[in-house]
């Protein structure tokens, strides 16, 4: 029986501050979002002519690990052994997705980027937990970032 109440317990803390926790995360993103939203971010390979010359490229990349809370874990497996999405973790690999694109660009922005290009996303598992369950995952984004290259007035004699 005291098995049962501590399992039920877990269960409502692991629901109840991984919701609270979610909820905040997604408020920071959505406000980083906005202050960032002018620093374009390009997929293709191909310069665009405005970015093929007069400035310095560089790495930059940003990255993150979510560890999932126990009441994901839960319905996770139930999901598993029911079929269908797994709609817990859908939301996790959304946030650490969303995240490292945040702290990539603030990268770029940091050094003066004004457009990054060739975005590439990488996402994989770092953690294994009981029964080979995601336990944490790592988003990693990066890309090629443009600074403008700041020229010297001419100073005519």
């Amino acid at each position: 029986m005291l098995g049962i109440i501590t399992f039920l317990v877990l269960l409502a803390l692991g629901y109840g501050f991984g919701q609270w926790f979610e909820r905040s995360h997604y408020r920071s993103i959505l406000e980083r979002e906005q202050e960032l939203k002018d620093l374009l971010i390009i997929q293709s390979k191909i310069i665009p002519p405005p970015f093929s010359s007069g400035h310095e490229t560089f790495l930059v990349d940003g990255s993150v690990v979510i560890s999932v809370d126990y009441f994901k874990q839960f319905v996770a497996g139930l999901r598993n052994f029911v079929g269908g999405r797994v709609t817990p973790y859908e939301t996790l690999l959304d946030r650490a997705r969303r995240e490292a694109i945040l702290r990539m660009k603030e990268e770029a922005k940091a050094s003066g980027a004004d457009v990054i290009l060739n975005v590439k996303y990488e996402m994989c598992s770092i953690y294994k937990g009981r029964r080979n369950s995601i336990g944490s995952v790592e988003a990693l984004a990066y890309g090629t970032a443009f600074l403008p290259i700041k020229t010297m007035p001419v100073v005519e004699r």
